[in-house]
């Protein structure tokens, strides 16, 4: 049985698909949440359906406001973050040669340099309890890398490596470090995908159709459980076998 009352959770990106049904999921498990995105019309509907989560309209990209929110939602959660979640992400796909400086920066900045002062603010919350989780949402193209995404690829490899040296600095202080790697999931941005192309994928996944982001949400709350508390250090790949690692 799982069940997540009195855990504490933060999630980052809950306005997108797989953030969304995160959110959902942990919510009817019973978890405290303070969410976070850009999109205010998005965060609105949340608060609507969700009225016991608490939603902060938070950039992450803002570096230097990450260290003053950590403090706010501990704050919140009245000194005891059980559970962060790096969800939020942005991809600016270019061919390499091709590629500005600020595509490459942004991206790198956003989707590893933010999760990364999350990290670090957030453990050291988690230290004086001497316990916590920490779940990156990595991606099935920082394994194997993908044409015009040299900048996300790169950005989601670095995650994994954080993680798993997080993981060893950690262990001994009972805080947990694992990624989920998702790979095509059915979403707003995979439903732009040419007819033709959208095949092409199809046809490399051994299941032979794109996943939903209730399968990504499901991994993420067997981490979150106490079912997973003797992993760390770990990606578990949710891709339909399209790749293996």
């Amino acid at each position: 049985m799982i069940d997540l009352k009195n855990n504490n959770i933060i999630l980052t990106g809950s306005t997108g698909a797989i953030g969304g049904s995160i959110l959902e999921v942990l919510y009817n498990f019973g978890a405290n949440i303070i969410a976070t995105g850009t999109n205010l019309n998005k965060l609105d509907k949340i608060k609507k359906k969700f009225n016991n989560i608490i939603i902060k309209q938070f950039d992450i990209s803002k570096h230097e406001k990450i260290e003053h929110f950590v403090e706010e939602c501990n704050q919140i959660f009245e000194n005891k973050i059980d559970i962060l979640i790096n969800n939020a992400g942005i991809t600016k796909d270019n061919l390499t040669i091709r590629m500005k400086d600020d595509e490459w920066k942004d991206v790198i900045n956003l989707n590893l340099t933010s999760s990364f002062l999350l990290s670090k603010n957030t453990i050291k919350k988690m230290l004086k309890n001497k316990n916590g989780k920490i779940i990156n949402i990595t991606s099935i193209v920082g394994h194997t890398g993908n044409f015009g995404q040299a900048n996300y690829a790169a950005s989601k490899a670095g995650i994994i490596g954080m993680s798993k040296s997080l993981a060893l600095e950690y262990g001994k202080k009972n805080i947990k470090v694992n990624c989920v790697s998702p790979g095509f999931i059915k979403s707003e941005m995979t439903d732009k995908i040419n007819e033709n192309f959208k095949q092409n994928l199809v046809e490399k996944i051994s299941l032979e159709r794109f996943g939903m982001p209730i399968d990504i949400a499901n991994v993420v709350l067997f981490l979150c459980s106490h079912l997973s508390d003797y992993i760390t250090g770990e990606t578990l790949h949710v891709n339909g076998g399209m790749y293996f690692s």
